[in-house]
């Protein structure tokens, strides 16, 4: 291992020009306190519509010290997509990465505990929270459920870790061989199979701004790591399906046997309520077959994911998009 660790702080940043020179100061105060080890500060704009671009500008430029430069993305291509832009871009030299929000909810302190477990010979190490305790009931209700569907598809996620995470340089050039356009780094890193260690912290509140994750991006988060990761919910329409023949099967046999022993009666309300209920099972079926169905259109074109506008400071190119 090397005396002096070469460290990379990847922050994606969208609409996050109040509390970047913020988020910069604390997390520059916390890295200079780690012994023996290097760093630099890669922040990614993705498509922000606020001055997020111009505030990095500024600070890359009048404040040597933060050891910071920056990419600006063309449009706005997601959080995933944002944190892959910025892995691409660590330079050759780099030892290992960090990636990590910008506003800093997760503590930042976090990192010298990252780096500990990192030279114990970890190539993984996932910040994870202590608890949810600070969320509102929503919020935890929703995540409670987020991670029971995860599991019970078998998507290899570890519950309370969002993208909080050490990563080697061996498993950076691993993982930007994976060239899928449905990106869901939480359920892939995990399932890369290099040695993990886990580090616990307490989640703090937003010094400013608001959350970019409102409960609809959450649903929509939740269905792409699930579909990007399973098949099962195709395999549970065929459960589903199996079901509704048993229950059809059965209908049927007590219809031939109230007609045997005439006590038939007109059936509108049964014969409606069959109808919705099976028509529903075929919408729902439908909609989970054209959600792979979609995947494996934006799959086959093989479209670039993102296209970077302009950067500053020093960025490196270390792979093709």
């Amino acid at each position: 291992m090397k005396s002096t660790l070469r460290l990379s702080i990847v922050l994606p940043c969208f609409n996050e020009s109040a509390t970047l020179e913020y988020s910069l100061a604390i997390l520059r105060g916390v890295l200079d306190g780690i012994e023996g080890i290097s760093y630099n500060i890669i922040c990614v704009d993705d498509g922000s519509t606020d001055d997020t671009w111009p505030e990095i500008c500024r600070l890359s430029g009048q404040r040597a010290e933060l050891h910071l430069s920056g990419i600006k993305l063309s449009r706005n291509v997601g959080h995933q997509n944002a944190i892959l832009a910025g892995l691409e871009h660590v330079g050759a030299d780099c030892d290992a990465v960090v990636t990590m929000d910008a506003d800093l909810q997760d503590d930042v302190r976090a990192i010298k505990q990252m780096v500990d477990k990192y030279r114990e010979g970890n190539e993984i190490v996932l910040g994870v929270r202590r608890s949810r305790k600070a969320d509102s009931f929503v919020k935890r209700y929703t995540a409670r459920m987020f991670y029971g569907l995860m599991k019970n598809s078998h998507t290899p996620v570890v519950p309370n870790h969002a993208e909080y995470r050490l990563m080697s340089r061996r498993v950076i050039d691993s993982l930007l061989q994976y060239g899928e356009r449905n990106v869901f780094l939480r359920g892939i890193i995990p399932s890369m199979g290099f040695k993990t260690a886990v580090v616990y912290y307490d989640r703090e509140p937003r010094k400013y701004g608001k959350s970019k994750y409102p409960l609809s991006r959450m649903f929509n988060f939740a269905v792409e790591g699930i579909t990007s990761f399973s098949i099962r919910p195709i395999r549970s329409i065929f459960l589903i399906g199996m079901v509704s023949l048993f229950l059809t099967v059965s209908i049927g046999i007590y219809v031939i046997v109230a007609i045997l022993m005439g006590r038939s009666y007109p059936g509108w309300a049964s014969l409606m309520l069959s109808l919705w209920f099976l028509g529903s099972l075929v919408l729902v079926a439908l909609g989970i077959i054209g959600e792979y169905v979609g995947k494996i259109y934006l799959e086959v074109k093989h479209r670039p994911r993102y296209f970077i506008e302009s950067t500053t400071g020093e960025v490196q190119s270390t792979s093709q998009k």
